[in-house]
């Protein structure tokens, strides 16, 4: 059975995932950025936990998103991918998780969002690549041995495209979009994983096309939803004719991109 519509108020989008969501607000980040671009239209609403793995998020997901919420979300953006990928410790210990499993865990997380409301979107995001020597240079030496590769990412991102590709759901192939930079190595990232600005510039735009180009109802682009309280006003700024009032809900000068 699903659960409640969305608000009929301002729509509630939630970025879920590791630390590639939890960082997405600082230093030029994509949250940060959806967030400005939404501004009046949606409120973005961060759930990003440094270090986690899928299996962790399938733990949790009944309480991070539960079925009997009075208010559901319209928009869920989800990654998890990259700690999965991380070779398997000696120990045991570790997020490392493997593929099967993994595609098994994401399959659940889609299914739980999938069945809060019929409105309800979901936006997987696949593993991104990384810049293996960049990495290793940055890695705190408080911790053990991290073995990542950029083929277990690559691995690991098909997984998840292909598991969209099944289930219907809208995807970003983030290791493909990154590399269509010629300077994606060098660019992307802050510490050879985590996403500099530029990189986030890429989550941004194809976020933005999906949502652009998605048969849904309502549209989810942030062109074609209202600006909350975007009504004419008395109490706006004067035109130069001194006769009217100019509305600025609609502005958006002080943005150094003008996303589409």
């Amino acid at each position: 059975m699903l659960g409640l519509a969305p608000p009929p108020g301002r729509p509630l989008f939630f970025l879920f995932g590791s630390s590639i969501v939890q960082f997405s607000f600082s230093n030029g980040g994509w949250g940060a950025a959806l967030a400005d671009i939404y501004a009046r239209k949606a409120d973005i609403l961060l759930r990003g936990y440094i270090g986690w793995n899928s299996r962790r998020a399938v733990q949790v997901i009944d309480k991070v998103f539960p079925k009997d919420s009075p208010v559901q979300p319209s928009l869920v953006i989800v990654y998890f991918g990259g700690n999965d990928s991380v070779a398997a410790h000696s120990s045991g210990l570790g997020p490392h998780v493997p593929l099967e499993e993994y595609t098994d865990n994401m399959r659940k997380i889609a299914q739980h969002l999938k069945s809060l409301c019929e409105k309800t979107r979901v936006i997987f995001l696949s593993c991104p690549p990384l810049n293996e020597e960049t990495l290793r240079k940055s890695t705190s030496t408080a911790l053990s041995e991290i073995v990542r590769t950029n083929e277990t990412c690559r691995l690991y991102s098909e997984a998840c495209v292909s598991l969209c590709k099944e289930m219907d759901l809208k995807v970003v192939d983030l290791w493909n979009a990154m590399q269509k930079r010629d300077d994606w190595a060098t660019s992307c990232f802050t510490d050879g994983l985590h996403l500099s600005e530029e990189g986030s510039k890429i989550v941004v735009e194809e976020i933005l096309t999906i949502l652009k180009e998605a048969d849904w109802d309502p549209c989810l682009h942030w062109k074609a939803m209202p600006t909350e309280f975007g009504e004419d006003s008395p109490y706006d700024l004067v035109s130069s004719s001194g006769q009217s009032t100019v509305n600025p809900s609609d502005w958006t000068f002080h943005r150094r991109i003008q996303w589409d």
